[in-house]
């Protein structure tokens, strides 16, 4: 019904093309995109660039946020500078990290390991100190090692918190890798929107931008997959 309702305003409207596409027209772009190569090779490269600050993000966050939620005295040194490093916007960082480290794909990285490294931190301090005081009682009276405390109790217990926040990170990232490839690029979906807008041709924006979308959610439900797997052992009052 949403593509009908936009193909006959497309159509009756009166709007050029160049502001309004038909989803015919879109569609018609979209095959012409990846016939002659620009929509695969430019996909690919912002994926690329979602994957590597997605991993970068989640691995500094959540050995960080490990030690935060373990040292209070750390928590008190380092919350001032995480707090402010997030009061300020990604498209106010974005041309100085493009600056510092060229228009490369490393400035894109950064990029997104910056936005997705927020929740991903919140949400390891909160599933790291949410494990019952109990259960530490009982790993120490079956004297536990510290990596057996670690491994048999904190990952487990603090992993259903930490997906969540990956699940948010894995969508952030897509907007993070998109945010650098505007300030400067030559390639990427972000790159071939701005090409896109320069020459009016309104039905390749769209396609850049549904890609993008498709992307994100092919990222969720992966972070999806990997939540039900992982927490397997869960009964099905715990994971609701």
């Amino acid at each position: 019904m949403a593509l009908a309702g936009w193909e006959s305003a497309a159509r009756w409207s009166g709007l050029p093309p160049f502001i309004l596409p038909a989803p015919s027209a879109v569609a018609a772009r979209f095959v012409r995109a990846v016939m002659d190569g620009s929509l695969p090779r430019h996909t690919l490269i912002t994926l690329a660039e979602v994957l590597s600050g997605l991993s970068l993000g989640l691995l500094v966050a959540t050995v960080l946020g490990y030690g935060l939620a373990k040292s209070a005295a750390l928590e008190r040194a380092l919350e001032p500078y995480i707090v402010a490093s997030q009061s300020v916007p990604i498209v106010a960082i974005a041309p100085l990290l493009v600056i510092w480290f060229g228009p490369g794909r490393l400035s894109k990285v950064l990029i997104c390991a910056l936005i997705v490294f927020f929740p991903i931190l919140v949400n390891t301090v909160v599933g790291v100190r949410s494990v019952p005081r109990e259960l530490y009682d009982l790993m120490r009276t079956l004297r536990a090692s510290r990596r057996q405390v670690f491994l048999k109790l904190e990952a487990p217990a603090a992993m259903p918190v930490l997906l969540g926040g990956l699940k948010i990170g894995a969508t952030l990232s897509v907007i993070g890798a998109v945010v650098g490839e505007f300030v400067g690029a030559d390639q990427g979906l972000g790159f071939l929107i701005n090409v896109g807008d320069g020459l009016f041709d309104t039905s390749l924006v769209f396609v850049a931008v549904i890609t993008l979308i498709g992307m994100a959610l092919t990222l969720y439900a992966a972070v999806a997959l990997l939540e039900r797997r992982l927490l397997a052992w869960r009964t099905p009052e715990e994971a609701r």
